[in-house]
């Protein structure tokens, strides 16, 4: 079918594809100019959860898995990821990052561990998707280096969690 729609009908699809700046005036997708932007200091922090075993918990909470440091391996995959966030997420930048940080809290009530990354620059983008992918690969790892005494594990609730830095300043997730 034609199309028919006029340029002043297609506006306010438009507007709405520039508010998703990763796309460009026709909807194609285009890594964003930043060129422009100022340089400041930028930091975010987000979380994964994993869900495991009782059983599971106790042997990496405790140190006596058979593989070893647990949390010592999944902190440094997910410091690795951070640093790589750009090879894997097609349309982010590359970063110089300044720190990476990945810790761990055991929630013992829900038998699980939350992975906490944060990253920091000082640049002219944000820092959400190193952050996210560095909590999503900790607790990935985590899951690799238990799948034989838990092959039922769960992640969940990756997110965001703060982000400050930035045009759109802080944000803090409820």
């Amino acid at each position: 079918m034609p199309d028919t729609l006029s340029k002043q009908q297609k506006a306010p699809e438009q507007e709405k594809a520039n508010e998703l700046s990763h796309l460009n005036q026709h909807g194609e997708a285009n890594m964003v100019d930043v060129s422009e932007k100022q340089t400041t200091t930028r930091v975010a922090q987000a979380q994964a959860i994993i869900t495991m075993t009782p059983h599971t918990l106790s042997l990496i909470s405790e140190g006596k898995h058979a593989k070893g440091d647990v949390f010592g391996v999944a902190r440094i995959a997910g410091i690795q990821a951070a640093k790589k966030c750009s090879d894997l997420i097609p349309l982010c930048h590359p970063l110089m990052l300044t720190k990476v940080g990945v810790e761990f809290e055991i929630l013992p009530e829900l038998n699980a561990v939350k992975v906490i990354a944060l990253c920091k620059l000082s640049g002219k983008t944000g820092v959400e998707m190193e952050a996210l992918t560095a909590a999503s690969v900790a607790a990935l790892t985590l899951f690799d280096m238990c799948k034989a005494a838990d092959p039922a594990m769960v992640i969940s609730d990756i997110k965001v969690l703060e982000k400050v830095g930035g045009k759109s300043g802080h944000f803090t997730n409820p």
